[in-house]
């Protein structure tokens, strides 16, 4: 025992004192030309307003969903806080948006995301203000829309809800790298190959080494949503996720 500690000890002390420079999937601050802040900015607009109602009209008819509001932005800020290095000399880590896509749709985890990500600009240095839209479109819309379509596809064709779950988290990971390879080959075009081969280049980075973290991500949403079945029947029966037993 007392040789893990000391291993542990070690470890935080490096960590500490011999910092090396990474790249987190969230783009860091002052990262992107100015017109592509604006871009994605905009873009996010929409989404965000549509979110706004919709959290407003959930928590009208379901105050009793707060909680579960509560613990889907608790549960993305978390994972995607967890920075891990990866081989390839940048940094990867979960998302943690597929729970609350789940639960409370796309529109309404695209501003539980973007608070997630702004608190994590403000306080953790990862990511940044000016690339906040960039970011926002990346995890907290498309990654939430991925999670939606997959598991609203996967339960309509009768798979089992955990299933459903692990694919949706699994994917939405997955998608949310993939747009950010897309932004970062958009703003950085290469000389040779144009934004094509910029792509190949950023998503050999920000995808392929995301894969084993994506499957955890997936098997850890559905532990969670395992225990919210057993324990949280009711507020799922009136978000419409399980189906009220019929006598």
């Amino acid at each position: 025992m007392k040789s893990i500690f000391s291993k542990l000890f070690y470890f935080g002390i490096v960590l500490l004192f011999i910092p090396k420079p990474a790249y987190a999937m969230h783009i860091m601050e002052g990262f992107l030309p100015v017109k592509w802040a604006i871009f994605w900015f905009a873009l996010c607009l929409p989404f965000l307003v549509i979110g706004l109602r919709k959290i407003k009209n959930t928590l009208k008819d379901h105050p009793e969903s707060k909680m579960l509001l509560g613990l889907s932005g608790a549960f993305a800020f978390v994972l995607s806080a967890l920075k891990i290095p990866s081989v390839t000399g940048s940094c990867s880590h979960p998302t943690g948006v597929g729970l609350g896509t789940i639960l409370f749709g796309p529109f309404v985890m695209s501003v539980m995301g973007s608070i997630v990500l702004l608190f994590q600009a403000l306080l953790l240095a990862h990511g940044g203000l000016t690339t906040l839209g960039a970011n926002i479109f990346s995890m907290a819309i498309v990654g939430p829309f991925i999670a939606y379509g997959i598991y609203k596809g996967a339960t309509k064709l009768g798979v089992s809800i955990s299933i459903a779950v692990f694919l949706a988290a699994m994917l939405g990971d997955l998608g949310t790298y993939v747009m950010t390879s897309i932004q970062l080959a958009l703003a950085f075009p290469s000389e040779v190959g144009g934004t094509f081969a910029s792509f190949q280049k950023f998503s050999g980075i920000f995808a392929l080494t995301q894969v084993p973290l994506a499957v955890s991500e997936g098997i850890l949403t559905v532990i969670v949503m395992n225990f919210l079945q057993k324990y949280n029947v009711r507020e799922l029966m009136n978000l419409n996720i399980l189906k009220v037993k019929e006598n």
